[in-house]
């Protein structure tokens, strides 16, 4: 993956799908994976584990499920999962979100 070093406008690359969420891979390294994800109104993520990570709400509204905590969220929003832990995600409008975790070690 080539290294791009500014997004002027994350509204100028997120990626909606009536189809579903498909994360717009930003950065991935051994150590980092950044993602923007953009969800229509009523699409989920499946419950699923993984690495620690954070997640920052920059559109949109919805609801986090982390470890069975549902969690509504807004623009600002800030979500830390634990490591293994589970999450899930559903879109109550068009929303878009930044992840971070890490990568292949």
């Amino acid at each position: 993956m080539t290294e791009k070093l500014l997004y002027p406008s994350w509204k100028d690359i997120v990626v909606f799908s009536p189809d579903g969420p498909v994360p717009k891979k930003l950065l991935e390294t051994d150590i980092l994976v950044v993602v923007l994800v953009g969800m229509t109104a009523g699409q989920k993520i499946a419950p699923h584990s993984g690495p620690a990570t954070v997640f920052h709400v920059l559109d949109g509204s919805g609801w986090f499920i982390i470890n069975d905590n549902r969690l509504a969220v807004s623009p600002g929003a800030t979500v830390i999962v634990p490591d293994g832990g589970t999450r899930a995600v559903e879109a109550k409008t068009k929303m878009v979100f930044l992840g971070a975790h890490a990568g292949k070690m």
